[in-house]
């Protein structure tokens, strides 16, 4: 395996102002932050979470033993030093979230993991005297199954087809089989190849549901590496949200606060979330729903269920784990039930988290550090050699197809061919021209202007069609350039956001994982191409 090289995130065109401003500490959004990305911040945040109670860390470690007990996961001496840690006012943790994607989904969320784990050893090599957990927050309690169905592979798309509504993580895995049917005929026979494929087989084949199916398969990847996987759809935490749940359906202080926040952020940036009056979901079996205020009473869309106030107090009290918080509050519940000093997540997630502070803020609960997760472009050496023999770099490639094209052709042309010397000498031939005109009759000049422009154009005419006519020439380097960009840009966009980790699991194995713990640099914002 090859060195990886990193390219800064300004120059890759794939990331908001937002996150570029963020990243370059911009004074402008301190009002939105707790603090900037960098570890002497962790010192500010390690004392705002002193106060988090012994209670709530014996609750958080109970409930993690029993979530990995259910699954049928006896938890290795690194994952039960982990947990048993939480319950020590030296230990905190750092989260990232992600959706319950079928085997995997998209690379992203490998790379998400790993900046959480290499994040917390980080921080151990700088508050030696701290523990710090890596925790990936299953977003058990989703129900837009389309987004999670599905994974990009060779060009096609693997999906499972099923018809349950409610929160995916109560989703029974009732056809996946099938699915990594499929997949192994695609990924074909090999040591690594029925390695990946046996991990996807025990989760989907031995669980009862899409939450314990994800925290098995999740658990093999990084069951060395001390990552803590929760899943927070459970009354024994929810409880503790209670009180921020009561303010939400009886008050408007929380769309309030969040509305304002966004407004005031609009004011130069783009809004990823819009809050609603109530940002809560009633949950039953096969079913999440919005919680509407209307004439006194709260009703559940698409259903008959509705409550008056002293009905849904008594619900909220009774049965705290019907009540599911959307992308408003959903980072609000983290905050409480975590002693978490930073949310890792993409470019999308973390402009949202800028909306919510003053909603923090309001509540009493500290905000984290926000982390950029790291970005990646895998570069096989097969696609490297293909760039070598175009004399291209992988860093080039951070540019549309057209563009690439364009510039690979302008830049590899005969000189003769940019006619660059006769947009000169036309110039300086106007130039005395004018000259001349300017000396004999004024009015001419004109006719001398018109006359430039004519021929300038008449250049840029035939430059346009010697490009056209290298580009006929040069063809079948454009067809390698295409085949080359198209495999590491499927579709023109980013390789981390369409392609699947399996097919590269098959080639590279466990080494693939350990090769991403040794290069990504959670701190060190730039995109990190890995030549594999």
């Amino acid at each position: 395996m090859n060195e990886s090289e990193c390219i800064p995130y300004r120059q890759t065109g794939y990331f908001s102002e937002l996150i570029l401003d963020y990243l370059d500490h911009n004074p402008q959004l301190q009002n939105y932050i707790s603090g900037f990305p960098e570890v002497q911040s962790f010192k500010e945040r390690i004392e705002s979470r002193q106060s988090f109670s012994a209670e709530k860390r014996q609750i958080l470690a109970d409930s993690l033993l029993q979530q990995y007990q259910e699954t049928g996961i006896e938890p290795n001496p690194e994952l039960l030093e982990q947990i048993e840690s939480l319950k020590s006012e030296k230990t905190f943790t750092v989260t990232t979230g992600h959706q319950l994607n079928i085997l995997t989904g998209p690379l992203y969320f490998i790379y998400k993991i790993v900046s959480t784990i290499n994040l917390s050893k980080q921080l151990k090599e700088a508050y030696p005297e701290y523990n710090f957990v890596p925790i990936y927050w299953m977003a058990s309690e989703d129900h837009d199954f389309e987004e999670i169905s599905f994974i990009n592979l060779f060009g096609g798309r693997l999906k499972w087809v099923n018809d349950f509504k409610g929160p995916v993580g109560h989703m029974p895995p009732f056809g996946m089989g099938k699915v990594i049917d499929e997949l192994e005929e695609h990924l074909g026979p090999g040591k690594q190849a029925e390695e990946i494929l046996s991990i996807l087989r025990n989760g989907y084949h031995e669980h009862p549901n899409l939450s314990q199916a994800t925290r098995w398969v999740v658990h093999e990847l990084f069951k060395s590496e001390g990552l803590v996987i929760l899943d927070a759809d459970r009354p024994e935490l929810k409880q503790q949200m209670l009180p921020h749940f009561k303010t939400d359906l009886f008050e408007d202080r929380i769309h309030r606060k969040v509305q304002e926040q966004s407004d005031a952020l609009g004011q130069k940036y783009f809004a990823q979330v819009f809050p609603r009056p109530i940002n809560l979901f009633y949950l039953k079996p096969g079913l999440r729903e919005r919680i509407e205020y209307k004439d006194g009473e709260w009703l559940v869309l698409n259903t008959d269920i509705r409550f008056n106030e002293s009905e849904l107090k008594s619900e909220l009290e009774n049965h705290p784990e019907r009540f599911s918080p959307n992308v408003v509050l959903r980072p609000l519940y983290q905050e409480v039930i975590l002693p978490n000093l930073a949310y890792i997540g993409g470019g999308g997630e973390l402009a949202y988290w800028f909306q919510l502070k003053s909603m923090f803020d309001d509540q009493a609960v500290p905000f984290p550090l926000l982390i950029l997760r790291n970005s990646v472009l895998l570069c096989p050496e097969k696609w490297r050699n293909r760039l070598a023999d175009l004399n291209l770099d992988p860093r080039e490639l951070f540019q549309d197809l057209n563009d690439l094209k364009r510039n690979y052709i302008k830049e590899r042309f005969p000189k003769d061919v940019e006619l660059k010397d006769f947009d000169e000498q036309l110039e300086k031939m106007f130039e005395d021209l004018e000259a001349i005109a300017e000396l004999t009759d004024r009015s001419m000049l004109g006719a001398v202007n018109a006359q430039r422009q004519k021929q300038l154009n008449g250049i840029e005419n035939l430059r346009k069609k010697l490009i056209r006519a290298e580009k006929r020439r040069s063809s079948e380097q454009m067809e390698k350039l295409e085949r080359a960009y198209l495999a590491l840009f499927p579709k023109g966009g980013l390789q981390e956001r369409h392609d699947n980790l399996t097919p590269y699991y098959a080639s590279y194995g466990k080494g693939l994982i350990q090769r991403l713990l040794k290069d990504l640099d959670p701190l060190d914002f730039r995109f990190t191409i890995v030549r594999l």
